[in-house]
């Protein structure tokens, strides 16, 4: 059977995405009873970090121990990645060590070089273009507070970077139409919103944005890598951040989400997470739970081999 990887939604069908983020709450529940359960047991995931990491590495580390796994962590620091070995060298040696290797890397080109190279499946733990594993955690939020997100409108307020990218895919896979306000310049990727057609509208204004939303979504101005245009980017930005009076032009009941970390007074004002409306304490940790369904939906289960 060819090795299935997790690059992108769009390497799921829409099906399997909701069995996912299905599959995450029943994981969820699972572990707030206490069942102990490990599918995974003497699996070996490998995490391989170009990018400095809270949630996604606690998130893959707990869930792999929590399915009966481990997880080895790996700096540029530590491998021979970042000392020049060819990413395919690297792919074909540790994927026949490893039963799934998760990557978290600037260049999205790195994570399909290494997928195909790789025998082992590849998780896509943040790319400068991606971010789908964070979208899982953000759907499943979604389904256990409002149900389907099916039909409904979501917008993103900020930056066009990977995290929108992702929100324009989950567009796609899980039928919502998407609103995204940002200044000019600062769109999404062409070849994703080429992709995407009339199920995503560009403005500049975020109140029209936000007009009727269901969920409105926003991240950091200035993400990892572009330090040296914060200054910049704070003024250009300075009229899209989310505060409460923004969510009052959305739908009664709007949700507001934020992958994390939050820079308060910034993309969001300084009270904004204490808003009953934000649900972005579940929503960080859903990434536990979807992406321990996505680790056992990958990884082929260690009873297989009894």
């Amino acid at each position: 059977m060819s090795v299935r990887h997790f690059l992108s939604l769009m390497d799921c069908t829409p099906q399997e995405l909701v069995g996912l983020i299905r599959r995450g709450i029943e994981l969820k529940d699972l572990r707030n009873r206490g069942v102990l359960f490990e599918p995974l047991k003497n699996r070996v995931l490998g995490m391989i970090f170009e990018k400095a990491s809270t949630r996604t590495r606690l998130s893959f580390e707990a869930g792999m121990i929590q399915l009966g796994g481990q997880a080895i962590f790996l700096s540029p620091r530590d491998t021979q990645l970042g000392r020049g070995e060819p990413v395919s060298d690297c792919a074909q040696v540790m994927s026949r060590m490893l039963d799934a290797v998760m990557i978290r890397t600037f260049a999205h080109s790195t994570l399909t070089e290494f997928a195909t190279n790789s025998q082992a499946p590849v998780i896509n733990g943040l790319s400068d273009d991606l971010h789908p594993c964070q979208l899982l955690a953000d759907m499943q939020t979604f389904l256990e507070h409002r149900g389907s997100i099916q039909g409904k409108t979501v917008a993103w307020i900020g930056d066009g970077n990977n995290m929108c990218n992702s929100y324009i895919e989950a567009a796609l896979q899980f039928d919502f139409q998407l609103r995204i306000a940002c200044p000019e310049g600062y769109e999404p990727k062409a070849e994703f919103l080429a992709q995407a057609g009339d199920r995503v509208q560009v403005l500049r204004d975020p109140h029209a944005a936000v007009a009727g939303a269901h969920l409105i979504s926003t991240d950091v101005w200035t993400s990892m890598g572009q330090e040296a245009e914060a200054a910049e980017r704070l003024a250009l930005f300075k009229p899209y951040q989310v505060t409460r009076e923004l969510l009052d032009s959305a739908a009664d009941d709007v949700l507001f989400m934020h992958c994390l970390p939050a820079h308060r007074g910034e993309e969001i004002s300084m009270d904004l997470l204490d808003d009953p409306r934000a649900v972005v304490w579940d929503q960080a940790e859903n990434r536990l739970h979807a992406q321990k369904a996505l680790l056992e939906f990958l990884v082929e289960p260690a009873y297989h081999h009894a």
